[in-house]
């Protein structure tokens, strides 16, 4: 994917307005920006990288139970 995809809207007088992006793109974007959001907290930065490091997990199905789902 490169620049080329990414489609930009204007007026009639030629002014920027808009863009569409691909959903693919969109979503990278989209990521980093929550990561971006999430590393602004001390506290979750610390959670981040704790769970990073973790090597022990528990399966699917326990954790949708844990959440009542």
């Amino acid at each position: 994917m490169s620049r080329l995809d990414v489609q930009y809207i204007s007026d009639k007088q030629g002014a920027l307005k808009g863009v569409i992006v691909p959903i693919k793109l969109w979503r990278e974007i989209a990521s980093e920006l929550e990561t971006t959001h999430l590393l602004k907290s001390e506290a979750m930065k610390r959670r981040l990288v704790e769970a990073k490091g973790r090597k022990r997990g528990i399966p699917l199905e326990k954790a949708l139970e844990k959440l009542g789902i």
